[in-house]
């Protein structure tokens, strides 16, 4: 893709999925509940094939699907990405029977996955994790807490990060895979400004074996990274789809208002900000394909490429809702708009799997890794 121009093929798919979500998706969204999981959504994002496309895409193929959702439906893009987040640890680290049970189920839409690593203390810092993983007649038992778990308390079965004592920090931590009905888990929602279901877990010595293992112990950092680097950036084009789906409004909005004797678009201060904002846009977009390229083509720099499209694009989208409410004035805060919808579907993705902040650190990190390598 030379330039990061898409090629027609691909443009022509972005299309069609745009419409897909606006004419199919859109009206399953609207009869969701806030808060909690669509299941119908879902299972409609199996009939598709579009779970199935979530699960055999690379990095830049991912991108396009989110990106193209989100720009008309962000509730079918995110319950797809929830379910490649919870699920991609047993795609990757999982044993056979757990791929044979989970993965099909998954990518029809009748198993709800959910990725189980932030807790009350441990968020940015992942390597905090204190969820006690004690060993226990061949196995262990899990003793305590997740928080922010998007799709929790509601999944079928959890990716759970916590701590087997193997070393301190990160190579101290395992991965498992945790059935929703384990006796000792329970769960409940927390009321969140985001749209889609965040709740908290507690484990109570939740019994897991061998069999559970995603990975092996002391491994399970790396199953999580191994996942975020995936991921992240494709939150980078979550965001640019939010951003250029409030772009498209703005440009309408500007070009049919009347005022001061003309259209908002004749104000030259309103052509300045969308110009601004459309470039924003367009600078995040190529460096979400670019990170994703990289992913793809095994480049070394990956850590580095996915923070920054990650960094640049969620900072973006905020910053274009943002104006783009501005230029709408009151009516884009009514509720239902879509620009109010967007204004709190904008704001979480600057923290979830990895804050902006965190991402900075790692760019600087990486960047100064390589001149040390010099």
């Amino acid at each position: 893709m030379p330039g990061f121009t898409l090629e027609p093929e691909q443009a022509r798919w972005c299309a069609e999925l745009r419409t897909l979500a606006a004419e199919r998706l859109r009206p399953l969204a609207d009869k969701g509940e806030p808060g909690r999981v669509n299941r119908p959504l879902l299972a409609a994002l199996g009939e598709l094939g579009l779970l199935e496309r979530l699960f055999t895409s690379g990095a830049l193929e991912l991108c396009l699907l989110r990106e193209s959702l989100a720009h008309a439906c962000t509730e079918a893009e995110t319950a797809l990405a929830l379910q490649g987040l919870g699920a991609y640890p047993v795609l990757r680290s999982g044993s056979a029977p757990q791929r044979e049970r989970w993965l099909g189920p998954v990518r029809a839409g009748r198993a709800v996955a959910a990725f189980a690593l932030s807790e009350p203390d441990a968020g940015s810092d992942a390597a905090a994790l204190a969820l006690r993983a004690e060993p226990d007649a061949g196995g262990w038992r899990l003793t305590g807490e997740k928080c922010w778990i998007s799709n929790a308390p509601e999944a079928d079965f959890y990716s759970v990060f916590a701590r087997t004592g193997e070393a301190p920090g990160a190579r101290g931590v395992t991965a498992f895979l945790v059935p929703a009905d384990r006796a000792g888990l329970t769960g409940r929602p927390l009321d969140m400004l985001s749209p889609h279901p965040i709740g908290a877990l507690a484990f109570d010595g939740v019994r897991v074996g061998a069999d559970d293992l995603l990975g092996e112990p002391g491994r399970g950092f790396r199953v999580a990274m191994d996942t975020l680097n995936l991921f992240r950036p494709s939150v980078g084009a979550f965001a640019v789809g939010m951003a250029q789906a409030a772009l498209d409004a703005t440009l309408a909005h500007t070009a049919a208002r009347t005022a001061f004797g003309g259209t908002l678009a004749d104000l030259q201060s309103v052509g300045h900000r969308v110009a601004e904002m459309a470039t924003r846009v367009e600078a995040a977009r190529l460096l979400v394909y670019a990170a994703a390229s990289a992913y793809d083509g095994g480049a070394p720099d990956v850590p580095r490429r996915v923070a920054m499209a990650k960094l640049l694009a969620t900072e973006t989208a905020q910053y274009v809702v943002d104006h783009a409410v501005q230029l709408h004035g009151a009516r884009a805060l009514v509720r239902g708009h879509l620009l109010e919808h967007l204004y709190r579907e904008v704001r979480a993705p600057r923290i979830y799997e990895g804050a902006s902040e965190v991402q900075r650190t790692i760019i600087a990190k990486e960047l100064y890794r390589q001149e040390a390598a010099r």
